[in-house]
C-alpha cells in the first residue's frame, strides 16, 4: 500500500512538473514565425496573419496569449476534474481523506505562478506595442501619407515620397494652407460688422472659429472619395510609410485589418494632444487590402470604404511620376497606367460604386453574381 501511494506520488508529481514545462514553453516567448501558411493560418486563432512586421508581431503575441490561456485552463481543470473523479468517495470508505490544506510547497506554487504568468504577458504587452508605436526618423520614412477622414469618406494626400527615383520633397499645398487659416478667422470687416474687438476678437476659440478647419494636411497629391467612387490609396511594398491621420467632422478610426491595427481619427489632434500617426515598417506583398473606418461615426458609416493598393517599388515611383506629369489625371487613370485595376476590387460585401449606398440593399449577391 505505501509503495503504491508512493508511486501515484511522484506520477502526479511528474504530471504537474510537465505541464508546469509546457507552461513556461509557452510563455518564454519564443517566436511563432514561420513560413508555412497552413501553420498559420492554423495557429492565428481568428486574427489575419498580417501584411506588416507589426501585424506579424502582434498576431504572433495574441497567438501565444491564447496558448498560454488554454494550458493555464487545461491546469485549472485538471485540477479541479482529477480530485472529483480519483478522490470521490468509495462505498464503504470511513476514513476521513487525507488534508493537504497546509502543504506549503503547493500554496507557494499557486500563489507565486499568477504573478509569473500576469508580468511575462506584461512584458510581450509592452514589447510588442513599442513595436508597433515606433516611429522611426524622418530620414528612413520612404512615403508619408496625410489622411483625412470626412463624414463618410476618405482623402490621402502625398506629402513626401522617396522611392526608386520618384521624390516629393515637401507635398504641402501651402495655398490651400493659408485659405484654410484665413477661413478659420473673422476678417476686420466681419470683426467690424460685429462690434468684435481686441485679440480674441477673430474668433471665439483661441482666435479661431468653431469651423476651423486650418489644422488639416492639404497637399498637391491627393486622391480623394466621392459619393460615386470608392478611393483607392497606392503604397509600395518593401517601403517604410507613415500616415499621418486628423478629421474634418467627428471621431473616425482607420482600419487595414491585414494591418492587424488601428488607429482612431480625430478632429484636431494637435490641439488635443492625441497621437495621430503611425508608421509601418514595410509591406510583405502586393495586393488589395480593404480598409474601413472602425468607429461608429453616423449615417453611413458602413459604407466608409477603401482600399490599400499595395505595388512594387517600381511601379509606385511610375504611377507618382505619371501623376506628377499628369496633373488632372485621375486616379483611376494613374492606376491604369501602371497594369492595375483602376477601382476598388476588395470592398466586398459592399458594392465599389458608391452611386448607390443609399439604397436599403447594398451588398452583393455573391450567389446572382456567380450564375
Amino acid at each position: 500500500m505505501v509503495d503504491q501511494r508512493g508511486e501515484r506520488r511522484w506520477a502526479h508529481r511528474g504530471a504537474f512538473a510537465g505541464l508546469m514545462g509546457i507552461l513556461g514553453l509557452v510563455l518564454s516567448g519564443c517566436s511563432l514565425h514561420t513560413d508555412n501558411k497552413w501553420w498559420n493560418q492554423t495557429i492565428n486563432f481568428g486574427f489575419p496573419t498580417g501584411i506588416t512586421p507589426e501585424g506579424t508581431a502582434i498576431r504572433e503575441f495574441w497567438t501565444l496569449t491564447v496558448i498560454a490561456s488554454l494550458v493555464v485552463g487545461v491546469i485549472v481543470w485538471a485540477l479541479m476534474f482529477y480530485p472529483m473523479i480519483f478522490h470521490r468517495k468509495k462505498k464503504g470508505d470511513t476514513e476521513f481523506p487525507r488534508q493537504t490544506q497546509y502543504n506549503v510547497p503547493l500554496e507557494l506554487i499557486y500563489t507565486i505562478l499568477p504573478f509569473v504568468i500576469i508580468s511575462v504577458l506584461f512584458y510581450g504587452t509592452v514589447v510588442t506595442q513599442n513595436k508597433v508605436l515606433d516611429l522611426a526618423p524622418e530620414e528612413e520614412v520612404g512615403v508619408r501619407v496625410d489622411v483625412t477622414a470626412y463624414q463618410w469618406n476618405w482623402k490621402f494626400g502625398y506629402n513626401k515620397v522617396d522611392v526608386d527615383g520618384a521624390s516629393i520633397e515637401d507635398g504641402t499645398d501651402y495655398e490651400a494652407q493659408a485659405e484654410a487659416e484665413a477661413a478659420g478667422t473673422l476678417s476686420p470687416e466681419q470683426q467690424e460688422a460685429e462690434g468684435l474687438e481686441g485679440p480674441a476678437a477673430s474668433g471665439p476659440i483661441h482666435g479661431r472659429l468653431p469651423n476651423d478647419k486650418s489644422y488639416l494636411d492639404y497637399n498637391h497629391m491627393e486622391t480623394v472619395g466621392t459619393s460615386e467612387e470608392v478611393p483607392v490609396l497606392v503604397v509600395p511594398t518593401n517601403t517604410r510609410i507613415e500616415f499621418r491621420l486628423s478629421s474634418a467632422d467627428v471621431i473616425h478610426s482607420f482600419w487595414v485589418p491585414e494591418f492587424v491595427y488601428k488607429l482612431d481619427v480625430m478632429p484636431a489632434p494637435g490641439q488635443n494632444q492625441q497621437l495621430n500617426k503611425f508608421q509601418v515598417e514595410q509591406i510583405d506583398r502586393e495586393g488589395a487590402f480593404v480598409g474601413r473606418c472602425a468607429e461608429m461615426c453616423g449615417t453611413y458609416h458602413a459604407m466608409m470604404n477603401f482600399e490599400l493598393r499595395a505595388v512594387s517599388e517600381a511601379d509606385f515611383a511610375e504611377y507618382i511620376n505619371f501623376r506628377e506629369q499628369n496633373p488632372l489625371a485621375t486616379n483611376a487613370e494613374a492606376l491604369e497606367h501602371i497594369g492595375q485595376d483602376p477601382y476598388a476590387t476588395s470592398t466586398e460585401p459592399f458594392r465599389t460604386g458608391r452611386a448607390d449606398t443609399r439604397e436599403q440593399d447594398n451588398t452583393v449577391d455573391n450567389n446572382a453574381a456567380a450564375n
